[in-house]
């Protein structure tokens, strides 16, 4: 349910095994995932709980598929 609210957000997502990555604007995850609440309690859910951490930087553009890469690369090259 809650994959198909933030994908109608137009939010980019990345599901793993501790959650999901959500990536976008400020206002529209927080609209999104208030919508994800609503409707699931709308179904009936009594009770949820969410934890979230944020990141945001200033200096460069950098999305989650770029730091997915730059580790990638470096666990590529790395000696053992």
């Amino acid at each position: 349910m809650c994959e198909r609210i933030l994908a109608a957000a137009g939010l980019h997502t990345h599901l793993h095994a501790y959650g999901t990555n959500i990536e976008g604007d400020w206002d529209r995850v927080f609209a999104a995932v208030k919508r994800c609440h609503e409707a699931l309690h709308a179904a009936g859910v009594p009770r949820i709980s969410t934890s979230m951490r944020f990141g945001t930087r200033i200096d460069r553009e950098q999305s989650m598929d770029d730091k997915i890469r730059s580790v990638t690369e470096k666990l590529a090259n790395a000696v053992d």
